[in-house]
């Protein structure tokens, strides 16, 4: 490790490691980048124990084109990201997001949002309950009034494949990364100049991003700035199905998609099992080392929601679980991504709130963008900038899960 670099990465996860390979990846940039990363392991990082799955369905364009970028870079993933001839295989499934309406509020929310979405091109449909129940027969639709189903650019796929992909081809063209603890933020004036390692080394830093996950609170602190990003817990389910209704659906070859319930729960395949979870009761925010999951969750929510969805969520076991933590902006649940409006070196990749492994290939690419030529050169992230949160002026998305 040297003494200098051009850029410090706080945090090496999917946003880390993915703001590291654009820059490192753009012939216009020269510069030196280390990466600093607490824990090796990821074990517990955000991007490991999330539900893995990319979405065109929001309500505000910039979300919509964030994630069609997103989905172009999954698809072309391989080629990308080979280093010596290893391709690295995501194993994408084009599943697709139900997302179905109860409620003439929620029906209304479906009918703007899908305005919003094919305006951007995206592939998404509406269905009525009849449309509906062709499409998905083992469904119970006598209470759904819309349904929204998007018949490209949606699934899930290896959350940590992404990752590693881009940490390794990262270090392939050159970035360092070292195991530390990032724990001060040198500053002079409105320009950070250096970060202390919890090891007691101390590198200059021309520009410092914060990508630290569920805790950018922490890191902007130690630059004497703030951020509303809290630690957020969701649990997620695993479970087995006794009659499974994979394969019955009359779209998509018989795959079943990832459905969001009016009741907010969610649930998708996983190999041959399914994956669930939903929305707390109560959502405050966590211990940074909690991570015990919500068993009552389960039993209480999901297994009634769905079991009431579809005869055949009936007879389910629950075969693992864990928990895991959202970046959470309580402004507006919407990423904060852009430089500090005064400390112009100090670079926001924050606040995904569950979404950041299917935006972080546009936030690294926005993000080396305004590091080496000062502005954004392809898509245009300025409506999700840290100016907002200093004018306290929400940029709502509507549809989160």
């Amino acid at each position: 490790m040297k003494d200098q670099y051009d850029v410090v990465i706080v945090g090496g996860a999917v946003i880390g490691s993915a703001v590291a390979y654009y820059l490192a990846a753009n012939p216009d940039f020269d510069g030196s980048v280390l990466v600093v990363e607490r824990d090796p392991t990821y074990l517990k990082a955000a991007t490991s124990l999330s539900s893995s799955s990319i979405r065109t369905q929001f309500s505000n364009p910039i979300n919509v084109k964030i994630s069609q970028y997103g989905s172009e870079v999954i698809r072309n993933f391989g080629e990308m990201m080979q280093v010596e001839g290893d391709r690295p295989d995501l194993g994408f499934h084009s599943g697709g997001y139900l997302f179905l309406a109860g409620t003439p509020e929620q029906v209304q929310v479906l009918k703007e949002n899908h305005e919003v979405q094919v305006s951007c091109g995206a592939d998404v449909v509406l269905w009525n309950r009849d449309e509906l129940a062709n499409a998905f027969p083992h469904l119970n639709v006598a209470d759904i009034e819309l349904a929204s189903y998007g018949r490209s650019g949606e699934g899930w796929f290896n959350n940590t494949g992404l990752m590693y992909g881009f940490k390794n081809k990262a270090r392939a063209l050159g970035v360092e990364y070292v195991t530390d603890e990032a724990v001060t933020i040198g500053r002079d004036g409105d320009t950070v100049t250096s970060v202390t390692f919890k090891s007691g080394a101390v590198v200059k830093a021309g520009a410092i991003v914060n990508a630290s996950g569920p805790r950018a609170a922490l890191t902007a602190r130690m630059a004497g700035l703030d951020i509303p990003v809290e630690p957020r817990k969701r649990t997620l389910f695993v479970f087995d199905c006794a009659s499974t209704p994979e394969g019955t659906a009359n779209v998509n070859q018989g795959r079943l998609p990832l459905m969001i319930d009016p009741s907010g729960v969610f649930c998708r395949p996983e190999g041959r099992f399914f994956l669930t979870g939903c929305p707390p009761v109560e959502d405050p925010a966590t211990d940074w080392d909690d991570f015990e999951p919500r068993y009552e969750e389960f039993e209480e929510i999901i297994w009634p929601a769905l079991a009431e969805r579809s005869p055949q969520f009936e007879a389910i076991k629950v075969v693992n679980q864990w928990a895991g933590h959202y970046d959470f902006n309580v402004l507006d649940h919407n990423l904060i991504v852009g430089r500090h409006p005064t400390v112009r070196n100090f670079v926001f990749a924050n606040g995904f709130s569950g979404h950041g492994l299917q935006q972080g290939p546009a936030t690294g690419r926005g993000v080396s963008e305004l590091i080496i030529y000062g502005e954004y050169r392809t898509l245009d992230l300025t409506e999700v900038g840290y100016e907002r949160v200093v004018e306290n002026r929400p940029f709502l998305e509507k549809a989160v899960i």
